[in-house]
């Protein structure tokens, strides 16, 4: 029925469960897919967008090693915007409306043009294991599939429990089943697990809506993409709304207050602190009298409306009652209501750099069964989990990121050394160096890592190395070209910049801050550059020059952290020995078994004198 053997099997195929079944199969192994219904192959399960703050940084970290979110994200926006613009360059943030459809279809026609990978409609109820090692699964079916390496991205399907009002029924998303006897497998093989929960808004009819009394939010004029492939951006666009809740939406909200399953106590499992319901934001924020609403399409040819900001579970009845006070929804008629979902997941300290599980080897998780939240964590982990995985089957050497090599590796490192309570989510915040780890250099920090691994195509690598070839040309260029006085005071003083006293390099007037490269090649003498390179090279191009000295102190401050990388942890190292070490770090460190000394300053609960005394009894 079946090849006998695989090198990767993957279970779940979420946003996680696709970047890892691609990549390994990129890579050249052989690939079993497994998911519980072919027609839900990357769905978005909640919002239709992806990228944001910090978010967008990740879809083009994944590009830039391979990965497809970001071809496919390009391939099926109805809208571009480019977040945070006002801003500094380390905050620049894409992010796109999705059409929801087309993001699946496009997602499951990639993995079928894969000859390395086979799919398989079942559920995995079991692990295959032998001598502490995963070698395959067991379905629903009863059929055992053999492999050298599995990966686990279940999202909210382990033992996943819906919620709306009083009412409660098993479910890993609206009207699809759970999944049953993972956890408790892997609880006796000696897993801790825990419970999340998170949660969506109710779906509207878009022909019931005024939108004559919303705030219209339109993409940007010149969109951009997500992928360094992608060569020509989105050229028509969908317009998304903006409208509030009130003070009468809140009081309909707070009479289903007493059949909350959040409130009641009926869930137990913590939700994400950054997107909370809308009971949750009008009970924690008593004081605002309105909250905002995005009004969201769900794709090109399709009515279906996403009210993003009103994630709930009370009572349907509630939930029509309050939605139709909002401005706009007058009239509104419900496609479905809002509910919450509790699943399993299994705190990711359990698990090394690579996300292979320390318990079990050749068995990776990846995505919410790892706590996180968000489709652009999950493909980022399925990515890397793939990636390794591939690396295990092959006898290859382990593949990892560092913090200050992208957000993949921030987001990583979190995990695995201080865990999570609570769905994690992606911030800029969370990056001690954001300004290395921008949006418009992914390719530079991550394409030669990708295309060494087999991942990133050569036309990928090509690319690349042009863009760097034209950046470089482009800075040698305007810093040995110079302008005269005569030629450009009149300009600067229109501009209200200061005059020259004496001819200068181009590059002079680009470190001005009131002066922009956008409005440079507004003069005569300068404007051929704009006729010569692509916006993308004269836009890094700026910021090198701009933010050189800030990016110079983050490469300082990383040359001092990768000291503390270099020195490396003894697995066998007995942190029983060291009777000056703080109870909870000894504990901490006897749980997490960090590999380097950088790693053990990073973990909860670790003192800095912790570190200290660690450093002294290893001799340094």
């Amino acid at each position: 029925m079946q090849q006998q053997a695989y090198d990767v099997i993957v279970v779940g195929a979420g946003h996680a469960g696709c970047e890892a079944a691609h990549a390994a199969a990129q890579m050249g192994s052989s690939v079993l897919l497994i998911t519980m219904n072919m027609q839900t192959i990357a769905q978005m399960s909640c919002n239709p967008a992806m990228g944001g703050v910090a978010k967008g940084q990740i879809v083009r970290e994944i590009d830039a090693l391979g990965g497809m979110s970001g071809l496919i994200s390009d391939k099926t926006m109805i809208q571009f915007r480019m977040l945070n613009r006002s801003k500094g360059p380390a905050m620049w943030s894409p992010r796109c409306q999705s059409d929801r459809m087309r993001f699946a279809e496009e997602w499951r026609m990639v993995l079928e043009q894969n000859t390395n990978v086979d799919f398989w409609q079942d559920s995995v109820q079991q692990l295959l294991i032998k001598n502490n090692e995963v070698c395959g699964v067991i379905t629903r079916m009863g059929i055992e599939f053999k492999a050298r390496t599995v990966v686990l991205t279940n999202g909210t399907f382990l033992n996943g429990l819906i919620h709306i009002g009083e009412k409660h029924f098993g479910g890993g998303r609206m009207a699809e089943p759970m999944a049953q006897g993972l956890t408790e497998q892997l609880v006796q093989l000696g897993f801790e697990s825990g419970r999340m929960k998170t949660g969506t808004p109710p779906r509207v009819d878009g022909r019931s809506l005024d939108y004559s009394a919303m705030e219209e939010q339109k993409g940007d004029e010149n969109p951009s993409s997500f992928s360094y492939l992608t060569e020509t951006p989105i050229q028509e666009q969908r317009s998304c709304w903006i409208t509030h809740t009130n003070t009468k939406v809140h009081e309909v909200l707070r009479k289903g207050f007493d059949k909350s399953p959040m409130f009641a106590g009926r869930i137990k499992g913590l939700g994400p602190r950054y997107c909370p319901s809308v009971e949750d934001k009008i009970n924690r924020f008593a004081d605002k009298d309105s909250h905002q609403i995005f009004v969201e399409p769900e794709g090109w040819n399709t009515v279906e409306i996403y009210v993003n900001g009103f994630s709930t579970s009370l009572p349907e009845e509630i939930q029509y009652e309050a939605i139709r006070l909002i401005p706009g929804f007058e009239k509104a008629k419900l496609f479905r209501p809002g509910y919450a979902i509790e699943y399993d997941y299994f705190p990711p300290t359990q698990l090394q750099a690579t996300l292979e599980t320390k318990l079990i080897q050749g068995l990776y998780f990846a995505g919410q069964i790892n706590g996180t939240t968000g489709y652009e964590e999950a493909a980022c982990q399925g990515l890397m989990a793939g990636i390794n995985a591939h690396q295990k089957a092959k006898q290859l050497d382990p593949f990892t990121l560092s913090r200050s090599d992208a957000y993949i590796g921030v987001l990583i490192d979190d995990l695995i050394n201080k865990g999570t309570d609570e769905p994690y989510r992606m911030f800029t915040s969370r990056a001690e160096f954001r300004t290395l780890l921008r949006q418009d250099n992914a390719d530079e920090r991550l394409t030669v890592k990708g295309y060494e691994l087999g991942l990133a195509t050569k036309k990928r690598m090509d690319k690349f190395q042009q863009k760097q070839s034209d950046v470089a040309r482009l800075l040698d260029h305007i810093k040995t070209s110079k302008v005269k006085p005569d030629e450009m005071n009149t300009w600067l003083e229109n501009q209200g910049s200061s005059s020259l006293r004496e001819g200068t390099p181009i590059v002079n007037l680009l470190r001005r801050s009131d002066l922009s490269f956008s409005a440079l090649l507004q003069h005569p003498l300068i404007q051929h550059i704009q006729e010569t390179y692509s916006q993308e090279v004269i836009e890094q191009a700026e910021i090198i020059v701009k933010y050189e000295s800030y990016i110079e102190k983050e490469r300082l401050m990383v040359d001092k952290m990768k000291t503390m990388e270099d020195l490396k942890i003894p697995d066998t190292f007995d942190y029983d020995k060291i009777k000056t070490l703080s109870t909870e770090s000894r504990i901490k460190l006897k749980s997490i078994r960090p590999q380097t000394i950088g790693q053990a300053s990073r973990i909860s609960g670790v003192s800095a004198s912790d570190v200290s005394i660690l450093l002294l009894f290893m001799g340094r």
